[in-house]
Order: structure tokens, then sequence, then C-alpha cells
């Protein structure tokens, strides 16, 4: 053990400046056998401290490593478990319990008796030794406490004393000497016992031989003892005065404690009143400008505004616990508080009255916008107000009631000016359009105007009136069909367009600058994401925009924007009934100004939702598209109704009938119109419905005519709308133009065929008869056998249509041609020619059952194919 102590002392201690005192060989109780080294240390410096260290063997090599280190002042509880048995076992309390065992009894009295020596010399400090055998105590106190721990250290001094280079020679050489001083460590030490003994004994002897030397010896110790005696006596009034400086000593560090505690409480103190200084006082530069500040111009709105900022910083501060208790705080609180209200009540005061002055100003302007079809721009107040955005901002941060009463304020005078503005502005459009001042509306529209609210009713009492020549009938049958543009002619209709176009573009810049002013000035949010599509309009029924926000409450943007839309409803609540009105204006003057407006209204809301699908501006535009598609609508209902009550004279022919020509009408325009407009489908749905309508109506006039025969009307008027189709080619009518012309073919087929059976009547019975006998079995050339179909019957029959009978018979049929036929659509030498292939195609017939029926008879017509030809053309030449 000595050796292990001497090697952890040179390896681990010395380099740290610690001396060795006492070891013991533990392990830890109740684990896996693993020993290691608990030691007690004291540093060679002063102060002393005193330590526990806890040293292994490395697992690498054979050397020993420090684990662990525990100050002795830390260790509250030594346990050795059992003051009479001998017990390995012992637990040292430091922060949690320790429980070790010792390779033998002795080392751990040996351990736990330096321990107490220890915590005797240099703590003194209470450590609990329980189950400690009083007599392992009561050694290492022979003679006073003071003189035990003292020896005790000495003892220790001596017996852990560094070997000199000498002595550690002399032991190698003695330890040389004797083999068997490492084998037998124990013979070794008692052989050296033994020659030590004979040395003491020796010296004994050599020492009591001499009493000379003994008696000297004796001189020297009383001296040596009165020197003690006189070194205690210093030694305690040294003590004495120590602990007089002791005493003040701890005064002095109680006083420095308490000095330092004042010091920190000051600087802290200073920390806080520092924080309230910097955060909650105002200048006095601000205080002026909220309580006097100039909020017509612009240093002094700027000026208002900083100041306005600071004081809210200073109320907004996040003051620290147990600021809000002191006196000081809560009366610059008031203050500030007193000072938000004063400013508060004094900014809306001014707003409230540049609001006022606004609308004064406004009305002086409304005169010289009066005649022109312009909105008076608001933008310079707009300008002006936008330099007290920043003020409103705060406002509505800090007082919100207040501001909510700005708004309101805002919204009742500006929808005063606005409605005045606008239905001035719209008094003006509707003159413009009619023709007529506001008091001449009194008693209704008058001049072209008066006219024109009559065209559409009087399309349904249109009727085909008979007279002496066909000219003055064509030309009656046209201005009919065209009436409902005879009073309205393309440069009224282009300027209606333009008046109206002109009203919205007015309109669209004017709402929208409102919004943005709006937003920017009351801050609100006002862009969202919302989806719609322009043909939802075609479903809904415009209802009214009634959103609401709840007073004196801050808004969220969802709020702010439903706050927006409120704002702008009520700001702006007469345009959509005004729009309304101008609406139905137009569609009184002409119902096709319903075109013109569905697609002038169509583009101006897709424009408006693509800029904010949700935006004031879009949703009314939206509403008045409901009524305008609507009164599209109405118009195709009107001209569908107007073909149902349309009647015809029995006493004249029919022609192209009213409709038809509508038709055509109302198509051409629709197409210039709707040239790339955005809702091309309403139109091509309205075609789809008209045309049927129309050939509904076509072929049940065809069935109620008496005087033009049926087939007449169906060709006419097939062959005007298949005309009027190809020139337009609408793409959606396509199929109905095939069907027209179709219808046109098969009618004018009819007719040529129908009319052809008069001009060789007897001619033609007799024909037909002899068909008749060969469908019922008769040979061809047996036929001339028949005593009614012989050759001199028919010879009988030929001589009665000689070439100018038969020409007579053709004039007769073109004028019969030419009196059914309307002379408008042109179609009499197209059905004369038709007439002239039909009635060869007959000749031809005739001339090839006589050949077959009556072969080498010599029996031929009177008048040749060329004949035919030259009949009809001269015909044709002197009508």
């Amino acid at each position: 053990m000595t050796a292990i102590k001497h090697a952890l002392q040179r390896d681990i201690f010395t380099p740290n400046d610690e001396r060795l005192l006492s070891i013991v060989n533990v392990c830890k109780a109740g684990k896996k056998k693993r020993n290691c080294f608990l030691c007690a240390t004291v540093t060679t410096e002063r102060p002393v401290q005193v330590n526990v260290v806890k040293v292994k063997k490395s697992d690498k090599g054979d050397f020993y490593k420090r684990q662990t280190a525990w100050a002795l002042r830390d260790l509250a509880v030594v346990d050795a478990k059992d003051a009479v048995k001998e017990n390995p076992e012992f637990d040292l309390h430091f922060d949690k319990v320790y429980k070790w065992v010792a390779s033998s009894t002795v080392e751990k009295n040996t351990f736990i008796s330096c321990i107490w020596k220890l915590n005797q010399r240099y703590l003194r400090k209470k450590i609990d030794f329980i189950n400690v055998s009083s007599q392992l105590l009561e050694e290492s106190v022979p003679s006073g406490e003071n003189q035990s721990v003292a020896g005790g250290d000495e003892e220790a001094v001596d017996e852990y004393q560094e070997l000199n280079a000498r002595e550690e020679q002399d032991i190698e050489i003695m330890m040389e000497g004797c083999e068997y001083a490492i084998s037998n460590a124990e013979a070794f030490a008692e052989k050296l016992s033994r020659e030590l003994q004979v040395l003491d004994g020796a010296n004994i002897q050599s020492i009591m031989a001499s009493e000379k030397q003994v008696n000297i010896l004796m001189k020297l110790l009383d001296e040596a003892l009165k020197e003690v005696d006189q070194i205690e006596l210093k030694l305690s009034s040294y003590e004495e005065m120590l602990q007089s400086v002791k005493e003040q000593m701890d005064q002095i560090s109680e006083s420095n404690h308490l000095i330092h505690l004042s010091n920190t409480n000051n600087v802290k103190l200073l920390s806080e009143i520092e924080f309230l200084v910097n955060h909650m006082d105002l200048a006095k530069g601000h205080i002026k400008a909220l309580q006097e500040g100039d909020l017509t111009s612009s240093r002094g709105i700027e000026a208002c505004t900083n100041a306005a900022d600071a004081l809210l910083q200073c109320m907004n501060v996040a003051l620290r616990p147990g600021h809000d208790m002191l006196h000081a705080v809560k009366q610059q609180q008031q203050r500030f508080s007193d000072l938000r209200e004063q400013f508060a009540r004094r900014l809306a005061s001014h707003l409230n009255s540049v609001f006022v002055q606004q609308g004064h100003d406004q009305s002086s302007t409304l005169a010289q916008h009066s005649v022109e079809l312009t909105l008076p721009n608001h933008h310079p107040f707009h300008r002006d107000l936008l330099r007290y955005a920043k003020l409103m901002e705060w406002l509505k941060n800090t007082d919100y009631g207040k501001y909510e009463g700005l708004t309101k304020n805002y919204m009742d005078y500006l929808s005063r000016l606005y409605e005045r503005e606008i239905k001035d502005f719209f008094e003006v459009a509707k003159v413009k359009m009619t023709g007529t001042t506001r008091e001449g509306k009194k008693f209704g529209l008058h001049g072209s105007s008066g006219k024109l609210t009559g065209s559409t009713s009087s399309l349904n009492k249109l009727s085909v009136q008979s007279s002496g020549n066909r000219r003055s009938q064509s030309s009656s049958l046209l201005d009919m069909g065209n009436m409902s543009a005879s009073d309205l002619d393309v440069a009224d209709r282009t300027k209606f367009d333009k008046i109206f176009e002109q009203v919205l573009s007015e309109l669209e810049p004017l709402c929208l600058a409102e919004q943005d002013f709006i937003s920017k000035f009351f801050k609100l949010q006002q862009h969202q994401s919302i989806s719609g599509t322009m043909n939802e309009v075609e479903e809904a029924d415009g209802a009214a925009l009634s959103r609401s926000y709840t007073p004196g409450v801050p808004q969220t943007i969802s709020s702010e924007k439903d706050m927006i839309r409120q704002m702008m409803t009520k700001i702006f609540r007469c345009i959509e009934p005004e729009l309304n009105n101008l609406i139905a204006l137009g569609d009184k003057i002409d119902s096709f100004n319903s075109l013109y407006m569905l697609v002038k209204m169509s583009h101006h809301v897709w424009t408006a939702q693509n800029v904010d699908p949700a935006s004031f501006l879009s949703t009314t535009l939206g509403n008045v598209l409901v009524t305008v598609k609507r009164n599209f609508d109405k118009c195709i209902s009107n001209q569908m109704k107007q073909m149902d009550e349309v009647k015809i004279s029995k006493k004249s022919k029919v022609g192209i009938l009213p409709f038809v020509a509508e038709f055509e009408e109302f198509a051409a325009l629709a197409e210039s119109i709707f040239k790339n407009a955005e809702r091309r489908g309403d139109l091509d749905k309205a075609y789809i419905k008209l045309i049927r309508a129309v050939f509904v109506s076509v072929e049940k006039v065809a069935n109620e005519s008496q005087k033009t025969p049926r087939d007449v009307v169906m060709m006419e008027n097939f062959h005007h709308i298949f005309a009027t189709l190809s020139r337009l080619k609408i793409s959606c009518l396509e199929a109905e133009k095939k069907e027209a012309k179709q219808k046109y073919t098969e009618h004018l087929q009819s007719y040529v065929i129908c009319s052809l059976g008069q001009p060789l009547e007897k001619l033609n019975h007799f024909f037909e008869g002899v068909e008749a006998r060969v469908a019922q079995g008769i040979r061809e050339e047996e036929v001339s056998y028949q005593l009614a179909f012989n050759k001199q019957e028919l010879r009988k029959v030929i001589k009665e249509y000689p070439g100018k009978e038969v020409k007579k018979g053709l004039d007769n049929l073109y004028k019969k041609v030419d009196k059914h036929l309307c002379e408008e659509e042109n179609l009499l030498q197209v059905v004369w020619h038709s007439m002239q292939d039909e009635f060869i195609r007959q000749y031809k017939h005739f001339e090839g059952l006589i050949a077959r029926c009556y072969p080498g008879s010599g029996i031929t017509m009177e008048f040749t194919i060329q004949d035919i030809l030259d009949y009809c053309s001269s015909i044709a030449q002197s009508h």
C-alpha cells in the first residue's frame, strides 16, 4: 500500500500541488467488483482545500487516473455501518449517498479517522459520524483537541513526507540485499522493524553512556520548553488580536455586502426610471402640436402626424410588473389619455368641416358640367384629404368611435353630393338621347322620340294591304317591314351607343377612384380573391348589396372589405336606379337599343371583374347587366309575339312577310354590334329562337293565304331568308340556312309543276288517259286501237294547240305568275326559266309517248322545242 501511495502522490497529486494523507482500497457495494482508491488530500497552497478523490486504474495500461473529486465541505454524513463489529462497508453522503466496501476494516478505520482529523483541523464543520467507534475518534485526541489535531497533522506531514534522492537510493540498496523484498513484503517489513529496534537500542545506550551529554540535552530541553511557553504566549496574544480583527473584518464584509446591495438596487432603480423616462416622456413640441398644431397646412399636418405617432408609442409601451401602480405613471397615462381625446376631437371636427366644405365647393362646379356629358373630377379633393390618411389610421387605432363617426359623416355628405352630380349627369344623357328638356318630359316624349315610342306597338298591327300596282304594293310592304327602323336610322342608333358608352366610361373611373380613395384614406383592405364569372349574371336576380359591420369594433380584413362595399353602396346609392331608368328610356326609344346596351354593359362588367370581382362597381354593373339581359330577352320575345299576331289581307298578295324583313334587319344590326363581343352566346341563342319562330310563322301565313298561292309565299320568303343568312354568314344558323334553301327549292318546283298543267290542258288530259291505259296492261303500240285514243282523236287534240294558241297560253301563264310574285324578291325570271324547262320536259315526254304508242303514224306537235324557246323569250322581253 505504501508503494501505491508513493506512486499516486508522484503521478497524480504532486502535479496538482496536493498532498496525499490517507488512502483506502474500495469497490462499490452490490455491484461487480471493480476496485478503486479513495484518497484524502490537502492542497499545498493557502487557503488549504481538502478533497476526497476517487482514483482508478486505467483500462489501457498500468497507470492510475483521477476520476472524481468531492470537496470535504460538501460531505454531510460518514456512516461506518457498525461501531462494534468489524465491517468493511461504509457510506459517504455528498450530493447523494455513495456506498463503498473497503478491502479491509483497518484501512476503512484509518481513512475515517483521517477524515475526522481533517474536518477538525480545517473545516470546523459539523459532519455527522454515525456508527463509528468512539474509541477510534478518542485515539485521535490524546491531550486536548487542538494538540491532537496539530499533532495529527504533524504526524500526517511526517508520515507522508516525500523521500529525497539519497533515501530512495538507500532503500533500493536495502531491497537489493533482500531478494524477497518484493515477493514477501511483510517479511521484509518485519526485518526492517527488527533492525530499526536494534538501531534505536544502540542509540539509547550510546546516549545513556554519556551523562554529560544527557545533562546538556536536558538543559537544552528546558530552554526549549521556555521558548515554547513564550511562543505560546505570543501566539495567544496574536490570536486575541486576530480575533478582534476577524470580528472587524466580518463587520466590514457585512457592510460591504449592504453597500453592494444598495448599489445594485440603485442601478436597478435608475434603469427603471430611465425606461419610464425614455418611453413615457412626450416632447413639448409634440404636446404643442397635438394641442395647437395647424391642420390646414402640410407642415402642420406632418407635425401633428409625428406627434400622434409619438403619443401612440408612449401609450402602447409595455410596462413592466409594478409600473402601473406608480402614481407618476398613472398621472402620465391620464395625461396621455387627455391629449389623445383632445386631439381626436380636434381632428374629427376639422375633417367634418373639410367634408362639408367639399360639398359646397363641388356644388359650385356642377353648373359647368350640366351641359356637358361629363362628371366632376374629385381628384383635388381626394389629394387634399389623403394628407390626413396617417392621422385617420391613428384615429382608427386609438378612438374607433370617432373614426366610425367620421366614416358615417363622410358617407352622408358625399352621398348627397354624388347624388346631385349623378342625377344631373343622367339628365344630360337623357336630353341628348331624346332631344327633350327636363320640363318637356313632364308631358311625355315629343318630337322624334314621340314617334319612336310607338314603333314597337305599331308592329303588332302590321297587315299586308293591296294597292293599284305592283311597285306601290312592294314599296308598302318594305316600309311596313322596316317600320322599326323608319323613325330611328343608323345615325340615331350610333348616337345612342356613343352616349351610353360615354355614361359608362364616366361612371367607371369615378367609382374606382372613390373606392381607391376610401381604401387609402380610411385604411381599409379592399382586395380579395373571389371567383366569379359573368355567366352568373344570367342566373342572378340582381339582389341589392346589404352588408353591415358591428359599430365601435375594429374591423378584420374580411369585415373591412364589407365596410368598403357598404360605404360605396351608400355613397353611390343612386347609380343603379339611374342606370336602370336610362336603360328603360333607351328600350322605350327603340327596343333594338338593348343590343347596344348588352354589348357595352357586358364589356364593362368583364373589365370591372378583372380588376376586383367583389367591388361595388362590379356588383352594381352586374345587377344592371341582369336588367339589360332581361330587356334583350324581352325584345326577342316581342318579335316572336309579333310574328304570331301578324295578319295578312285577303285581297292583296303577300310577298315578303314583315317579320322576315325585320329578322333581316335585326340580324344585320346584331352582327355589326356583337362583332368580337364577350356575350356572343346570348345572341346565338336569340338567333335560334327567332329563326325557328320565323319558319313556323311563314308556314302559318302561307297556309292562311287566299290571294297568293301557298307555294309562292313559302318560296319567296324562304328564298329571302336563305339570301339573308348567306350574306351575313352566321355560323350558328348554318343548319337553318340549308333548311331554308331546301324549302325554297321544294316549293319552287311544286309551284312550277302546278302552274304548267294549265296551258295544254286537253293535250295533258289525253296523254294522262294514254298512260292510264298502259298502266292497266295494254301494250303501248295497241293504245291507238282504243276508240277514245286513236290517231284521229290525237290529231284532233293536237290541232287545238297550234303555235299561236301555245304562245297565248304561255303569255297568260306569265301574267299569272307575275301577278303572284312580289317585285322586291325579283324571282319572276327564275320561276319563268324553271317553267320553260318544265314545259320542254313535258313536250319531250309527249313526243316520246306519240313515238311509242303511235309508231309510223307521222303525227307530230304543231310547234317545236325551238318554238317554245322563242315564245318564252318573246313573252319575257315583252313584259
